[in-house]
């Protein structure tokens, strides 16, 4: 198996992208485990702020590197959280205050409408010219309440409305199969025979 850094922290990030990458005999490894810090994500967009990860972690481990930034985007808060949905209600939030911080501004707005949007960026090394990228995105609504016990970040309150569940209610294969981050994953894996 070739050897992959993921570029996070983040364990729900881990075994989701392990799962979905051991199909293309890729082994993921998560940065924390080789002592690599986070990387800073000063930049406006998904796309930036991943490249910046996947090179930083491919420097500091010599490796390939694979970076993902996503984030919830609400219509009615002109996409906020966006690409600071990880730190929502700020440095250092949890996932509870970050949903609490949601709900607290989408009180008394009618439009829920919602999307996840993932960027991938993949690295053979931190100064790739040619890095692999791939996005994909999730519609759904947020609810007023979370519902379900399953995934992470703000999956117990984005509704998919044609299957009356939350995110946080699907089962894990089937969320890895549907989400934007699966479906972005799955992009990036069918093209990488060809890029390695």
């Amino acid at each position: 198996m070739k050897r992959i850094v993921l570029a996070s922290s983040n364990a729900g990030k881990l075994r989701e992208f392990a799962a979905l990458l051991a199909a293309a005999d890729l082994e993921v490894i998560g940065q924390q485990a080789l002592g690599i810090t986070a990387a800073a994500e000063p930049h406006a967009t998904f796309l930036e702020n991943a490249l910046a990860k996947a090179r930083h972690a491919s420097a500091a481990s010599g490796l390939p590197a694979l970076a993902d930034d996503s984030g919830l985007c609400v219509a009615a808060l002109d996409g906020a959280p966006g690409v600071y949905s990880a730190r929502y209600a700020g440095d250092g939030a949890t996932d509870a205050g970050n949903n609490a911080k949601l709900l607290r501004e989408l009180k008394g707005i009618a439009d829920r409408r919602a999307h996840y949007c993932c960027v991938l960026v993949a690295v053979r090394r931190a100064d790739d010219p040619e890095p692999l990228v791939a996005d994909a995105r999730w519609h759904g609504e947020i609810l007023h309440a979370a519902r379900g016990s399953g995934g992470f970040g703000y999956d117990p309150l984005f509704l998919l409305p044609e299957r009356s569940l939350s995110a946080a209610e699907l089962a894990p294969d089937e969320k890895n199969r549907i989400s934007h981050r699966g479906r972005a994953l799955r992009e990036l894996a069918s093209r990488f025979a060809e890029w390695q």
